[in-house]
Formats: C-alpha cells, structure tokens, sequence
C-alpha cells in the first residue's frame, strides 16, 4: 500500500491530469452537460402557465414589472402556449407534447424551475453559464471539473466537446477554455468525420516505428534534467504522452460501427432529424464509458434556423429543435441507466436563459434571464422532482430562486468538489469558479 501510495504520487506530480481526491464522497464521478443554444422556452417545455391563457393579448401587469429584454420593452402583450402539457412518470412531473420520448425519463430527472442569470444577450450569458462571469478570459465549468478531480482515463481527454456541425454557438471557444488555468485543463473539440480530432494522426510518409523512435527520443531529452519545479514542462510531457496514447485508443473510441443496430436505431441514426445530435450521444455514451471526465455536447449553432432562439415563430422553432434533440437525448438516459452508468454519470440539460411570457412580434418570444428551467438527471440526483418556481406567468423566478452561482456550486457538490475550496491563484487572487457567491441546492439530492 505504501508503494502504490508512492507511485500514487509521483504521477499526479509528473502529470497535471492524474485523477485527484475530491474533497469529500462524491455522488457524481462524471457529467454530461447537454446546451441548448440559444434559450428555449421554458413555458412551451417543462413548466405550463394557465394564467397565459387567462390573460392573453393583455399585457403584463405593472405589478410583476415590465422588464426590457434584448428587442422587446414589456409592454407587448401575453403569448399563451400552443403546446399540450401531460404530467408524465410515476412522480407526474408536467412535460409538454414537444417532448414525447423524454416523457419516459422523467422520473429520473430533475427539474430546476427557478433558474436565473443577468444577461440578456447571448454570448455574455453563455460565458456566465459556462464560466461564472459574463466576460471571456476565466476558465469553463468543464476546466475547473478537470483541474479538480483530473482525468479518469489514462488515454484519452479529460474534457471533450461536440459541436454542431453547422457552427459553434456565439460565444466561442471560450465557453470551453481553461482561461488562467493551464491549458492542459481546456476541452479537445471532437468534429464530424473521420478525423474527430484534428492533428492527431500522423502524417503518411512516416512509419509507426520512425513514429514510436522519435516519441521516444523527445522523451529522453524532456527526462534529461527533471525539474521538479517546472510545472510547465511536466504539463507538456504529459499532453505529449496522452497524444500518442489517443493515437492508439481514440480511433476505437469513435467507432460507432462497433455499436448494434439496435442501439443506433434507439439514438435515431436511421432518420434524418435525429441522426447528426443522435450520433454525438452515441459517441458522449462511448466516452463516458471510456472514463473520460467532462463531455460537453450542443445543439445549435452556425444559422440561426438551428439554434433554440426563437424570435419570430416558437411553434416552428422549437418543433424543429426538438424533433433533433428529443429521442437521442432520451436514448442516452435510457442506455446509460441500462449499462448501470448513470449513478456515476451526471447529466445535466441547460441553456443561456429562457423566453418571455410576452411575445415578439406575434408569434415569438424575446430573451427571458429572469426565470426559466434547466434540469439535471442521475450522478446522485433525486429524480422526479421539480425545484422551484416562477410567478404566474412564467417571468420571475420567486420560490427557491437559483443563480448561476448556485447552479455550478451544487454541480460541483454533486461531484465531491466544496466550490469555495476549489481555487486557482492568479493575480494574488484566489479565483473560483463560483466568485464570492453561490449555495448548494440541497433539494437536488436530498
């Protein structure tokens, strides 16, 4: 034990991604974050509003207050939702008819119906969900995961991200840096193709052993004179090792032929809506499988005919998003719970804000920061809950009120990680993810 203790050691001191302790039992070992590009609407989804009906074509009243959204100034009038919601699963959770596979997941989900934020543009919204600040430049939740707990694979990335094939969202990569945290701790882009990770194969012209001898003489010359002090090239060290062990590994990793008929068929890789989202689940599954840490997957980006922002027609908006998103994503909570992975896999379903109870121009809904629904799902999650609540019309977050800070506190609980625990110096500051803000929401697990 002493020996194992030792060597234990030396490797979390030789290299940056080694697994790490976390600072307590965690519930969750792994998280599969799901974004939703551009706010969908939480009124049409998970969370109905009868008083909608009561009151549509009026306009809010003054004593909710008239809040400015990015194109809309509050005075517009009531937009009732077109959906048919259900309560659906043992524990009659409400889900509309935009949704009809999640309808049996739903009891091991977790509703969070009081989420707020404090931006309504996109990409400052996107950088606080993904970062905690509204500004680029500080490292993603996905970075602070891996910098935490390091990776549970020796041979493939910590921290892996799959984007729409038609563009990134608004905010970029910085969504998936480390910022001030080493570079070794920000996400690997996997793309669509046969190549999913650039510049990882070698060329042609040269040989698996020229290959293999040349990995070796670099290494030589790194363990020429070891300085226990310099982080910096022990870090480069070990993204070299990884690199040439993801030569050898992610090629099988990626490899969805190696997956049943049935199995695509559950993703929806048979038909046209659903296979390109279904695909990136099926490979989130394989990942998952293969211990990597932090998979982060979107649906939107590029055009906006394929984002979630539904200005000018909810109905068509969101009945196209949702007819790619809906069965994959209730394939993988299906398929993860059937391979006994979703205890240990946390899943988490989130966005830059929601839509107001107002509408844009008739049939569309503005930009809502003020009260909307993400959820989460297994990694220690009591299920079949709805946490929270906005007022009557869908506007304001007013019961159990959830920040973003307290959105990733209680992610990071959920994986053994105290979030004012976790930090990084930088600039004689110690830096967390969480700033100087941010409660556990005990409910989620309790």
């Amino acid at each position: 034990m002493a020996q194992d203790s030792a060597a234990a050691e030396q490797k979390l001191s030789t290299n940056p991604l080694a697994a790490r302790k976390p600072h307590f039992s965690p519930k969750a070992k792994q998280v599969i974050f799901l974004f939703m590009v551009g706010g969908p609407s939480q009124i049409d989804l998970f969370d109905p509003k009868p008083a909608l009906e009561k009151y549509a074509g009026k306009p809010l009243p003054e004593s909710t207050g008239r809040p400015k959204s990015q194109f809309t100034d509050g005075q517009s009038p009531l937009l009732p939702s077109t959906r048919k919601f259900k309560r659906q699963g043992k524990s009659g959770l409400w889900l509309s008819d935009l949704m009809p596979h999640l309808a049996n997941c739903v009891d091991d989900i977790c509703y969070l119906n009081s989420c707020w934020c404090t931006n309504t543009i996109h990409a400052p919204a996107m950088y606080e969900l993904h970062t905690g600040r509204t500004l680029m430049g500080y490292p993603s939740l996905g970075s602070w995961v891996t910098y935490g707990l390091g990776s549970v694979s020796d041979n493939l990335p910590a921290y892996c991200v799959l984007t729409q094939p038609e563009g990134v969202l608004e905010g970029g990569a910085p969504c998936w840096g480390s910022g001030f945290l080493p570079a070794l701790y920000q996400g690997t882009v996997f793309r669509k193709g046969s190549t999913p990770i650039l510049n990882l194969r070698p060329p042609n012209t040269i040989g698996e052993e020229q290959h293999k001898q040349t990995f070796d003489f670099v290494k030589k010359l790194n363990e020429r004179h070891p300085d226990a002090q310099d982080s910096e090239l022990a870090a480069r060290i070990a993204s070299y090792e990884l690199a040439f062990r993801m030569q050898q590994h992610a090629p099988e990793a990626v490899d969805l032929n190696r997956e049943s008929a049935k199995t695509k068929e559950m993703y929806g890789l048979n038909r046209k809506e659903t296979a390109d989202f279904g695909t990136r689940l099926l490979l989130t599954r394989r990942l998952i499988e293969r211990g990597v840490r932090f998979v982060q997957v979107y649906s939107g980006g590029g055009p906006l005919v394929t984002q979630w922002d539904a200005h000018d027609d909810l109905n068509s908006n969101h009945e196209n998003m949702c007819a790619r998103v809906d069965q994959p994503i209730a394939a993988l909570l299906t398929d993860l719970k059937q391979r006994d992975l979703l205890k240990d896999t946390l899943v988490v379903w989130c966005s830059e804000f929601g839509r107001t109870p107002n509408t844009q121009g008739g049939r569309g809904r503005d930009h809502n920061p003020l009260g909307y629904t993400m959820w989460f799902a297994g990694g220690g999650v009591k299920g079949g809950q709805a946490i929270g609540e906005t007022d009557e019309f869908g506007l304001k977050a007013v019961k159990d009120r959830i920040s973003v800070n307290d959105f990733h506190a209680t992610l990071l609980h959920l994986l053994g990680l105290d979030h004012e625990k976790l930090t990084f110096r930088h600039n004689s500051r110690d830096e967390r993810l969480t700033d100087v803000a941010g409660e556990v929401v005990q409910k989620v697990f309790e």
